[in-house]
């Protein structure tokens, strides 16, 4: 009989993988919360319906990528491909929405049917910040120094670099969509096929080809930047300014136009060239209308998406994964004989008078040499050595293995004091 594998482009993560990954969700989760952003959570299955009406139906996304089916009830159900909609959903359902303002952030699983590659899963991870109800250049600027203080934290400032755009308002694409197709289709049998074909369906997204010879085609086409109105001109040049003032940098990237549909004004990309052609690292901007476009009534918002494996394969590939999180363990406690109920005893005591310390329990039996072999490789720093003999005197064996300390014996009643004196030294 064959044995089951996982799904392509669905990935397990293992005990040394999710180490880094721990790091990481606990660094970006206190980084947030220091912001004022609270946390929310939500289900993985939504309806059809939602996604169709924010992102689009003419984008990649729902034409080839969507995870769809029809349950039991013959309702349409589709695996989340992004979590702004369904932070949306969740806000307007619970009365999240009515008269105040929200900072939240999310994290979770999201899923498009991709070819797989390395940092692009079929199933993948994203933190997600949104913002609701305020109009003002200061919150994208909030946002975007919040990030920048991440890369500063994990290391990684001098690894991405920002980019920046305002594509307007619904009615300032409009006109300047008008005037790309009049430009591009006088020369269409130039374009690459994905832009002949989102030509008619969504030419924007043109703008973001990797073809080189329609990169040449664009270079003489009208400018996005020509077409905005002066409020959205007034809101671009605001938050320049703010992220002048606190000394962001950042590029103005006039193809940025972002792939779903529900975007205005901002929008903005944390890149990487260290990870080949998955070099968005974070990204996202204004949806003043995607309230509105899903059934509430309009509130101004900002958020964006950052993918988590892209996250920790930069950490990887820069070496700044931080040494010790493979460590399983701080103490191991070796239990040699007939002695598993005393040492279950001692280990709890350690666990109640010491919180946080990390104390493995060696079960299963064994030599007192294949014990410490286990210990050694937990990454414990100290290994406590229980045999008979110590259980009837009420003594313990304490053995530092990362120093050339010298292994001592001591009183049980000691062994708290002691490992807090070891464990803080």
């Amino acid at each position: 009989m064959s044995k089951i594998q996982a799904i392509r482009g669905m990935n397990d993560l293992l005990p040394e993988e999710t180490a880094v990954w721990q790091f990481v969700e606990a660094t970006v989760a206190s980084l947030f919360g220091s912001y004022g952003y609270q946390n929310i959570r939500f289900p993985i299955l939504e309806q059809t319906e939602l996604f169709k009406r924010s992102i689009g139906e003419v984008t990649d996304i729902v034409e080839k990528e969507m995870y769809t089916f029809n349950d039991r009830n013959g309702d349409s159900l589709t695996l989340r491909p992004e979590g702004t909609a369904v932070c949306v959903r969740a806000c307007e359902q619970n009365g999240l929405l009515h008269n105040q303002t929200q900072k939240l952030w999310y994290l979770g699983p999201m899923f498009r049917h991709e070819k797989p590659q390395k940092g692009r899963l079929r199933q993948f991870h994203q933190f997600g910040v949104e913002a609701f109800g305020f109009e003002g250049p200061d919150i994208d600027a909030e946002i975007l120094v919040m990030t920048a203080r991440l890369w500063q934290v994990l290391g990684l400032s001098d690894a991405v670099t920002l980019q920046l755009n305002s594509i307007g308002s619904a009615a300032d694409r409009a006109k300047y969509k008008q005037a790309l197709v009049t430009y591009l289709s006088a020369q269409q049998e130039s374009l690459d096929e994905d832009s002949q074909r989102r030509l008619h369906t969504n030419p924007l997204r043109i703008l973001d080809s990797k073809d080189a010879k329609t990169q040449a085609l664009l270079a003489g086409a009208p400018s996005l930047g020509d077409y905005l109105d002066d409020d959205s001109k007034a809101h671009f040049a605001g938050l320049c300014q703010l992220l002048d003032g606190m000394g962001i940098n950042y590029t103005i990237n006039p193809r940025l136009v972002r792939g779903l549909d529900y975007y205005n004004k901002t929008v903005f990309e944390w890149v990487t060239t260290h990870l080949g052609a998955q070099g968005t690292v974070c990204a996202g901007g204004r949806y003043d209308g995607l309230t509105a476009q899903l059934g509430g009534r309009q509130v101004p918002a900002v958020g964006f998406g950052m993918g988590v494996e892209r996250l920790v394969l930069l950490l990887q590939e820069l070496n700044l994964v931080p040494a010790g999180l493979e460590r399983s363990a701080d103490v191991y406690l070796a239990a040699v004989g007939d002695v598993q109920l005393k040492a279950l005893q001692l280990a709890e005591q350690v666990r109640a008078e010491l919180p946080g310390v990390r104390i493995v329990t060696h079960c299963g039996g064994g030599s007192f040499k294949s014990q410490l072999k286990k210990a050694d490789k937990s990454g414990a720093s100290i290994a406590l050595i229980l045999g008979e003999n110590e259980a009837l005197s009420g003594q313990i064996a304490v053995k530092p293995l990362r120093t050339d300390a010298e292994q001592e014996t001591i009183a049980q009643s000691e062994l708290c004091g002691k490992l807090a004196a070891l464990l803080k030294a």
